[in-house]
């Protein structure tokens, strides 16, 4: 979706029919963007809320370079950190160890899975996995860049994706066992 120079100028002089025409277009696929990040999907409204407030906030930062809608990608993604950061803090975030200690065996993993399955598997992981498995596999951050985004060293990003894996693959080797049983 390409958004022309003046409309771009509407947004920052913060004309409220482009501001609506704007959210219009591009909230459906930011949104799918939130759940993957969200727990539930007012965790995934919130983000999605403070995603664009932030948009229409520093929309006067936008320099041009890129599309407008990969920007607004990117306000979206950092928005999902901040909260996933804020509720670390807050001592809300799941206790990924505790989660990791559930994991007992190595799993085989499903061949066939739609997409709208493996996103609900997604959403079941810790935040921490969740966090760091979307930036990785679904956005295609490094490491390194995950490790900058989250205050956390590249290693922990590296571990934390294997065992976001581990506990995918476990789930799908649960899908697998019920489908054999039924």
């Amino acid at each position: 979706m390409e958004f022309d120079k003046s409309f771009i100028r509407k947004l920052v002089k913060q004309d409220r029919e482009a501001q609506m025409t704007f959210y219009k277009q591009l909230s459906p696929k930011m949104y799918g963007i939130c759940l993957r990040f969200a727990s539930d999907r007012d965790d995934a409204n919130d983000i999605l809320q403070e995603g664009f407030i932030r948009v229409f906030r520093h929309l006067k930062d936008f320099r041009g370079e890129g599309s407008l809608e990969g920007w607004v990608r990117r306000t979206i993604v950092n928005t999902a950190i901040n909260l996933y950061k804020k509720r670390i803090k807050k001592g809300i975030a799941a206790d990924i160890n505790t989660y990791e200690n559930s994991i007992v065996e190595k799993p085989l993993i499903v061949e066939q899975l739609s997409a709208n399955e493996l996103l609900e598997l997604v959403k079941e992981l810790p935040q921490g996995y969740r966090t760091i498995f979307n930036l990785s596999v679904i956005d295609g951050y490094t490491h390194k860049e995950i490790g900058i985004k989250l205050n956390i060293s590249e290693n922990t990003s590296k571990s934390q994706l294997s065992r976001a894996r581990t506990a995918l693959q476990k789930k799908l080797k649960s899908i697998k066992d019920r489908e054999n049983i039924e």
